[in-house]
């Protein structure tokens, strides 16, 4: 591992749409005189989001208005708008009439971004750790040390780091003791491991466990996927909820709703996090909700009963069989319990989010336990002079757009104007 490597005025961790929208931000400082250094490190070997997920018709939550950039320079060359006129489909999707594209178009908009800047990201390669270039005080720069895929260890130098990783696949701890069992798989790699042998054959049998917007899109996809499969959807709810995305509730997503949240006291940011959760969690889009009923129902005409929901239940014990994994739920109104084997279980429960990922932990003496402040910064000691700021690991202080696309354009310019001021005043 190099010893004397160039120094950076900032590292991003991780190149998912909050870094990228970030890069183009310092790509504007930069033509505007700012002229900082910044590299990105991404584990991927390219850039994919969330490619497990890439499911066929499934459409954007948000619309598309709601871009790397647009909401912020509407001019950018980097826009949807502009991405699809250099593709040449834009009079085609605006024929379509709809703010909604495709996640698999999205997808595709925003490895078109990461392209205009695959000079400054260093694919393949996973952060080891962070640590202080010295470990006497002041502390004025940071080591990051990282992994290629063939085991080679990188050393890089930086003033600054931003960390936006995302969430880590969160498998509740009754699937835990399962650990990597072929046939247990997070939606996060869903496509990856959904061809299991055996699963496109008459009578298989699969679990979907979860109540929300992927677990739906998960069961759609399985019906129309394995046509001899049996699926069951086990949640926990009574029924299946609609997420809230009318005009006046999705005000709240609005950059500028982030102002009214962080200014609240603590018990205040809480109680307004949680009365605005069915617009985002445990709920699903109302059109795909329709599109599960229409298949329930038509199962209703034809006599056949492929797809159960399991509403109610309580998972109690998991174990693998022979033949794949058996699982245990009690019906919590009915207090009856049973045992159903599965050839794959799906679980579609989500992500955990750390505001110190782990590779963070040789810096984390020298940070403050308190929130982020206003530009996503964790708070540090007076002698450790590099900032470390943190992109989608914010929701509890900054609201629920934090972990979502809507709020990119606009958060990725306060980061990058706090790091220029950070530099001007470090230069003098």
């Amino acid at each position: 591992m190099a010893r004397h490597a160039a120094e950076h005025d900032v590292i991003g961790i991780g190149f998912g749409p909050s870094n990228l929208a970030l890069a183009i931000a310092l790509d504007e400082a930069s033509r505007q005189g700012a002229g900082l250094d910044a590299l990105f490190v991404e584990r991927q070997p390219r850039f994919t989001w969330h490619g497990g997920m890439l499911l066929p018709g499934s459409d954007m939550q948000i619309s598309f208005l709601k871009d790397l950039v647009s909401l912020r320079d509407p001019t950018s060359p980097l826009t949807f708008i502009n991405y699809l006129h250099k593709k040449g489909r834009l009079e085609h999707f605006a024929n379509c009439r709809t703010f909604y594209p495709s996640r698999i178009e999205f997808n595709d908009y925003l490895g078109w971004v990461a392209g205009h800047f695959a000079d400054r990201c260093a694919y393949g390669e996973t952060i080891v750790a962070v640590e202080p270039d010295r470990y006497d005080l002041p502390v004025r720069s940071l080591r990051v040390i990282s992994r290629t895929e063939s085991g080679r260890e990188v050393l890089r130098r930086t003033r600054n780091i931003v960390v936006a990783v995302g969430g880590m696949p969160h498998v509740p701890a009754v699937f835990a003791t399962l650990g990597d069992h072929p046939r247990l798989i997070h939606s996060s790699r869903y496509l990856d491991r959904i061809g299991a042998p055996g699963l496109d054959q008459d009578g298989a049998r699969i679990a979907v466990i979860g109540g929300g917007q992927s677990a739906v899109e998960i069961t759609v996809d399985l019906h129309d996927r394995f046509p001899g499969a049996a699926i069951d959807l086990v949640f926990r709810g009574h029924a299946l909820k609609p997420s809230d995305s009318s005009p006046f509730v999705n005000e709240i997503f609005h950059p500028g709703f982030t102002d009214f949240i962080y200014d609240q006291p603590g018990d205040r940011r809480a109680a307004l996090v949680q009365a605005f959760r069915n617009t985002n969690y445990a709920v699903v889009d109302p059109d795909l909700l329709e599109t599960l009923y229409r298949i329930l129902y038509q199962q209703r005409v034809e006599g056949g009963a492929r797809v159960g929901l399991m509403p109610r239940s309580r998972i109690d014990a998991t174990a693998a069989t022979n033949a794949g994994i058996a699982i245990d739920t009690t019906d919590l109104f009915a207090g009856t319990s049973q045992r159903r084997s599965y050839d794959a279980v799906v679980l579609a429960t989500g992500y955990e989010r750390s505001t110190r990922p782990p590779f963070l932990e040789p810096i984390l003496p020298y940070l403050e336990v308190a929130d982020l402040d206003r530009t996503y910064r964790i708070p540090s000691h007076e002698d450790f002079e590099p900032h470390v700021y943190l992109q989608g690991a914010a929701e509890a202080s900054h609201g629920l757009s934090d972990t979502l696309l809507s709020v990119l354009a606009v958060r990725s310019e306060e980061i990058s104007r706090s790091l220029c001021d950070r530099m001007r005043r470090a230069h003098g």
